[in-house]
């Protein structure tokens, strides 16, 4: 299971959507991998290599906006609060 995050990692607050969707994933009893991707949509001096920065998730997703998560299976959700009501509705098993 693969994470993909802003450079934010899963320090970010819980408000951030990176950092929502990585708590809701730790709630639920997941270990996954973080993978970070540049490119920051407010801050403008990334806009010139936003679309190389994030090709990867634009290939698997549809769209440049993080964060994604690609479950085991290949399975890409996409958005913190998709991730997160898809961790809730389905913790890991012990």
């Amino acid at each position: 299971m693969i994470l993909y995050t802003c450079e934010q990692k899963k320090s970010t607050p819980r408000f951030h959507p990176c950092g929502k969707a990585a708590k809701a994933l730790d709630e639920a009893g997941y270990e996954y991998e973080i993978r970070t991707v540049r490119g920051y949509r407010m801050m403008p001096w990334t806009w010139l290599h936003r679309s190389r920065d994030r090709a990867e998730i634009k290939e698997l997703s549809g769209q440049e906006n993080v964060p994604v998560l690609v479950l085991d299976d290949g399975e890409v959700i996409s958005g913190s609060g998709t991730i997160a009501d898809w961790a809730g509705a389905n913790p890991a098993s012990s």
